[in-house]
């Protein structure tokens, strides 16, 4: 249903990639809703179905405050696989909209631990960049990988590492990944 609903509506490649694979559908049975943000849990689980990763159903090692909802087991699987240790206090914040540097450093995790780093070579930097000073220090290396083998081109010459994601943006960082 919704993968027609994307090719009615013309919507994007990524979407109907990613719909046609039960890793995400809309917000509604009518609206995809690519310019809403994202969150932290929401993330988690795409992420966790773009890769077939599994949640977890034993919630005694989750998050404080990973709650019971959609993505409840799946932050327990995170947690255990170290695609994330949380924010501090054994929190995730789930409900928090993701940043940039977030989901790249969340997605590089979960890539590294699945030996499954996109391979490249885009001959770009870090520097190339005008805001990476702006990156924070856990998400630098995951940064640096993405740009360097050009998983990541940045957005007129800034990588925007503390803006939040949406939902399309999302998609089209997956769909990138999984169309290689």
């Amino acid at each position: 249903m919704f993968r027609t609903l994307c090719e009615l509506n013309g919507l994007k490649a990524y979407n109907t990639f990613l719909a046609a694979r039960n890793i995400t559908g809309g917000i509604t049975e009518t609206t995809f809703g690519p310019n809403e943000t994202l969150t932290r849990g929401q993330f988690i689980t795409l992420l966790m179905r773009a890769y077939n990763l599994q949640p977890d159903d034993d919630s005694n090692n989750n998050f404080s405050d990973a709650g019971d909802t959609q993505y409840t087991n799946y932050l327990a699987a995170a947690k255990q696989l170290g695609i994330t240790g949380g924010v501090r206090d054994n929190k995730f914040e789930p409900e928090q909209a993701v940043t940039r540097q977030q989901m790249f450093t969340l997605l590089y995790n979960a890539l590294k631990g699945m030996d499954q780093l996109p391979k490249g070579d885009s001959e770009k930097a870090l520097t190339d960049f005008t805001d990476s000073d702006s990156i924070s220090s856990y998400a630098k290396d995951a940064i640096i990988y993405f740009v360097e083998t050009g998983a990541v081109s940045g957005t007129n010459g800034k990588l925007l590492p503390e803006e939040t994601t949406t939902r399309g943006e999302m998609a089209q960082v997956l769909y990138n990944l999984l169309a290689k």
